[in-house]
């Protein structure tokens, strides 16, 4: 018998038994009820008047039990959070769509205001006739529905040198993903007569102060390239680039330009401040290699981790996370328990879908010792996530962007979870 049905087995078994015995899970462990259980037997406050109306809440907010489940920064990070960074706590979230309310932001010169009647995208450069869109005209044309992660290229970039903040949503958290709803780039580029030949490049900015400029091989842009304007079914946020972003799956979201004002057709790439002294990777010699722009597969343990202490005793035990790669499908996760000498197969909780976040699982009977958690990623081309010594050994330590390494936390026999490093 596998460890994994094994784990299967006692879990049923544990399940009939506390169903038979009328048992409740309390504080550290499990303890056969003593007598009658207060909260189904007594009549509770929340039974014995009306709740709220409908309209007690127009637009549907979080429960107050469930208010520490909200994005975080680290102060020390940046000089001013005009310029700067938050972070999903996707310790506290399952499954694999990010709700808007709680998606990491970044911006480059703060979140703007800017009305559908006063949003205009221009597409212009080497295109037959030049075009200025209305956000009426982009809802005219045909639209498509996609699920994408994004992910900043500085996410995990503070753990090169070692282990440095303790939590998933700080190592980690840099990424949301959701359902984007808009037009394809090409489309667009279509209409404007545009010179779609292999060589050519697109230059995208938005319409904030920082405007952000990129440039985008002419190949990715007739690819998958989304121009956004509804995320999770609804309005994208203001910080999420409302009323129109664009979206490019797999790709590093410093690409995914918010606010999205112009896109130019051009003969090669602009080489921005963007793409020049920032986002691009430092090595071991001092050199910096550009254009890399793929996130390659990655994976993280959300729970249990520093925010997601183990906080039942011994027994059954969730163990779940997320893995992504920007190149595709993920195809498996494997987790480790005593950092990295062994390894079992977790269970993909669906069929993972192209450049979206997958959620895993791997159920087990904790006995209560010490685990050192890791999770590695494989996609469908093969690829395997790396360890941070492969990483250091190719890269060095000067890097900060593209940082997709193997990450580690310390169970503790209290539960409680660290970050450490395995070398």
């Amino acid at each position: 018998m596998t460890q994994d049905s094994k784990s299967g087995t006692s879990r049923r078994a544990f399940l009939r038994g506390s169903l038979a015995a009328g048992t409740a899970i309390a504080g550290a462990g499990m303890a056969r009820a003593a007598g009658p259980e207060p909260l189904i037997t007594e009549v509770q406050p929340w039974a014995q008047g009306l709740g709220d109306g409908v309209d007690a809440t127009p637009y549907g907010l979080p429960i107050e039990f469930e208010s520490d489940v909200i994005r975080r920064n680290v102060p020390w990070l940046t000089a001013d959070p005009i310029s700067s960074i938050n972070f999903t706590p996707i310790h506290a979230l399952d499954g694999t769509i990010t709700p808007q309310g709680c998606a990491f932001e970044r911006h480059h010169s703060g979140a703007i205001e800017l009305a559908k009647p006063d949003y205009r995208l221009m597409v212009n450069g080497l295109v037959d006739k030049p075009l200025v869109f209305t956000y009426a005209d982009l809802e005219r044309f045909p639209r498509e529905n996609h699920v994408y992660f994004c992910e900043c290229a500085a996410n995990t970039g503070m753990e090169w040198a070692g282990a440095q903040l303790n939590g998933a949503q700080f190592t980690h958290g840099m990424i949301h993903n959701m359902e984007y709803t808009g037009v394809p780039l090409r489309t667009l580029l279509e209409e404007a007569g545009a010179d779609l030949s292999g060589d050519k490049w697109v230059y995208v900015e938005g319409a904030d102060a920082s405007s952000n400029g990129r440039s985008i091989p002419m190949e990715k842009a007739l690819d998958d390239v989304l121009v956004a304007f509804k995320a999770n079914g609804e309005a994208l946020r203001k910080e999420h680039g409302y009323p129109v972003r664009l979206v490019v799956p797999g790709w590093e979201g410093n690409m995914w330009v918010k606010w999205l004002r112009r896109i130019e057709v051009m003969d090669g790439p602009v080489e921005s401040r963007e793409e020049t002294s920032k986002y691009t990777d430092v090595m071991a010699d001092g050199s910096a290699r550009k254009w890399t722009w793929v996130m390659d597969a990655k994976s993280v343990v959300t729970s249990p981790s520093p925010q997601s202490p183990i906080t039942h005793g011994p027994g059954p035990l969730v163990i779940t996370g997320l893995a992504w790669s920007g190149h595709g499908k993920i195809t498996r996760v494997d987790v480790s328990r005593d950092g990295g000498m062994t390894w079992e197969t977790a269970r993909l909780a669906r069929e993972a879908e192209d450049k979206a976040l997958t959620r895993f699982y791997l159920d087990i009977d904790w006995d209560g010792s010490e685990m050192l958690l890791q999770s590695r990623a494989m996609d469908e081309t093969g690829y395997v996530q790396p360890t941070k010594a492969q990483l250091r050994e190719v890269r060095g330590l000067n890097s900060v962007y593209h940082n997709n390494c193997i990450q580690t936390w310390h169970v503790k026999e209290n539960g409680e979870a660290e970050n450490v490093e395995v070398s």
